[in-house]
């Protein structure tokens, strides 16, 4: 039952990462610097790690604000703060999961009529105002340093890209382990009063009942930091200003160093034996850091840079979440007690004990050795991550040679095409060649025939000549020649020939006849004649015998075409034929 109850922990641990996640990487992801995937799995490794090492210090902190000293009651404080804060999330706003977990406490505590320690309250509230004061304060001097120490050492900027690079993913991971060691008591703490008693053998080392609580709650953190984290990573790394390499890497580190120090025990402890104020080990909002990081930023580099909208409804949620998360816990646990009959925790006025985080281990632990258990299951993981990613890779490579063969494809398929339009203007242009050829030949028969009919012409008219001459009649010598004469001038006509030219030219110029009839449907067949004429450039001499008419007239009919066709003076008809 135990692992049942702890189920809404794993769950508001699984919503801290979904949130807090963006805290740690949001910039360095928002500025592009590193991918999603690798700040995902780098916060999750280190925040299991800072929850183990370091996670005790803000729990008894916690633990003073309210025991819970009821399976039942921890199972409904945790779930109404983790029911909280994914509705947040649902939303995009980063919320704190302290406020969160602070508020169900006091829930639980108004419920079962425990007071609620109002020095221990203070102190964790006043961090509520004191982290974006003390994150804008740093990130500001922090930020001026860096900007300092990069003009002083004049760093190429593509050897500055890479340390930047660098520099963001090491303080993300430091950021992953504040986060983890400062923020695991909102996930567990309400659960220490009831954790197992028992020592889990690793081998390399040893976890007490408590520190499994803790692995188990940063394992929930790194799931919801894998699985929810992407969309809040980009709102808080782009959503309150468009932050730069360099800015990013001093929000992260500033995160990272305010939720260090107030998680601390060993600097707790050595501050006080230096004879100097310790410092209070409290859950920091790493939400609220975080964005006095970015806002101390914004006033160095330009208030003007700073979205106050956004700032705005980040702070409402701060304001809302307590709010909501204490009045959700009070109404979960009259229904848990009433309708379920579970208990809750006792409510026989105040409870004066505080839970204290003893990291030692009691004589009378269970032992559990998971040595072997743990190889073979790392074995498991191993071998599972091995198969997970040939396949992927398989995947890959089966994924670009579809993708090949689709290419080649296409390709193909426009070689063919290529292809087939080649042949067919190949065609085209043969039946060209070949009409043309047929044209040329007819030329050649009808030039041949026309050479022979002109001999032949000529032979007639000379024996014509010599019988004139030989005739001695003077009557019949001028019939003769008059005979001669029309003969000559029948020949002389070529209307037979020019009807012929008449008709090969029309057939030549169908299209541009065409578009004379449609643009000037007033010309007359004459005139269209002429206008071919004109645009195959033939003198006018040439036209005048064409057209069987004198060269005057040809002027005369050029000059009816200008006005038909509507051309204005100074333009050449020649020219403004052509572009028909």
């Amino acid at each position: 039952m135990f692992f049942l109850f702890i189920t809404s922990g794993l769950f508001l641990g699984w919503s801290l990462g979904a949130n807090d996640a963006a805290n740690v990487f949001g910039t360095a992801v928002g500025s592009k610097m590193v991918s999603f995937r690798k700040a995902a799995f780098i916060a999750s490794i280190f925040v299991i790690i800072g929850a183990v090492a370091q996670g005790g210090g803000t729990t008894e902190t916690l633990g003073k604000l309210g025991s819970v000293d009821a399976i039942a009651g921890s199972f409904t404080v945790a779930l109404s703060a983790a029911l909280v804060i994914f509705f947040m999330n649902r939303y995009l706003i980063p919320v704190s999961t302290s406020q969160a977990i602070v508020g169900a406490i006091i829930g639980w505590n108004l419920f079962t009529r425990h007071s609620t320690d109002i020095s221990t309250l203070t102190k964790i509230v006043s961090m509520w105002f004191a982290g974006p004061l003390l994150g804008a304060l740093l990130s500001a001097l922090l930020y001026l340093a860096l900007r300092k120490l990069l003009l002083i050492l004049k760093v190429h900027l593509i050897i500055l890209d890479t340390y930047i690079k660098w520099g963001l993913i090491i303080v993300g991971a430091f950021g992953a382990f504040s986060l983890g060691a400062n923020n695991i008591a909102n996930v567990m703490g309400v659960f220490i009063g009831s954790a197992p008693n028992i020592i889990i053998d690793l081998g390399v080392f040893t976890l007490s009942g408590k520190q499994f609580l803790f692995f188990l709650g940063g394992l929930a953190i790194a799931i919801g930091i894998i699985t929810y984290s992407k969309k809040l990573m980009d709102k808080v790394g782009n959503g309150i200003m468009a932050l730069s390499a360099e800015a990013a890497i001093v929000a992260v580190l500033t995160q990272a160093i305010v939720l260090f120090v107030f998680s601390s025990t060993s600097l707790s402890v050595f501050l006080k034996s230096m004879g100097l104020p310790s410092i209070p080990l409290v859950p920091v909002s790493s939400s609220q850091v975080i964005v006095g990081a970015i806002i101390g930023i914004g006033l160095v580099t330009g208030v003007n840079e700073i979205k106050f909208k956004t700032i705005g409804s980040i702070v409402g949620g701060w304001i809302l979440t307590p709010v909501m998360a204490g009045l959700l816990s009070f109404v979960s646990l009259f229904f848990v007690k009433n309708l379920f009959g579970l208990y809750i925790g006792s409510e026989a006025g105040v409870d004066e004990t505080s839970i204290a985080v003893n990291e030692a281990i009691p004589d009378n632990a269970g032992y559990i050795n998971l040595i072997w258990p743990g190889v073979s299951l790392m074995a498991v993981i191993v071998l599972a991550a091995v198969i997970v990613y040939l396949y992927k890779q398989q995947k890959r490579v089966l994924a670009a040679e579809r993708e090949l063969l689709e290419k080649e494809k296409e390709y193909n398929n426009g070689q063919k095409a290529l292809t087939e339009a080649e042949i067919k203007a190949i065609h085209i242009e043969n039946d060209f060649l070949q009409n043309k050829l047929e044209f040329k030949r007819k030329e050649l028969v009808d030039y041949a025939l026309s050479i022979v009919e002109q001999k032949e012409f000529l032979e007639k008219i000379f024996d014509e000549l010599r019988s004139v001459r030989e005739e001695k009649k003077p009557e019949k010598k001028d019939e003769k020649l008059r005979k001669l004469e029309v003969d000559i001038r029948q020949r002389m006509s070529f209307t037979d020939k020019v009807d012929d030219f008449n008709i090969q030219v029309e057939k030549m110029n169908k299209d541009f006849s065409a578009r004379l009839s449609t643009q000037f449907p007033s010309l007359s067949a004459n005139e269209k004649r002429l206008a071919i004429l004109l645009r195959l450039d033939i003198s006018s001499k040439e036209m005048a015998t064409l057209l069987n008419i004198s060269e005057k007239s040809v002027e005369i009919s050029r000059y009816r075409l200008r006005k038909k066709l509507g051309i204005e003076k100074g333009v050449n008809l020649k020219q403004f034929i052509n572009k028909i």
